[in-house]
């Protein structure tokens, strides 16, 4: 049997205040990897409901 689930991603939290040095200097920023994390989030919640829709 096929197992067609699909397990989604848990919504990325935003960086604490700490955790960014502010200096502009760190490649990548806490606050790139979180919005990289949050555009993969996001593709896949849509593509979820477009499945859901054209099922």
């Amino acid at each position: 049997m096929q197992n067609n689930e699909c397990f989604l991603l848990s919504k990325p939290e935003k960086p604490k205040p700490d955790e960014c040095c502010g200096g502009g200097s760190c490649s990548p920023c806490v606050w790139d990897e979180y919005k990289q994390a949050l555009n993969v989030w996001q593709a896949q919640r849509t593509n979820k409901n477009l499945k859901k829709h054209t099922n």
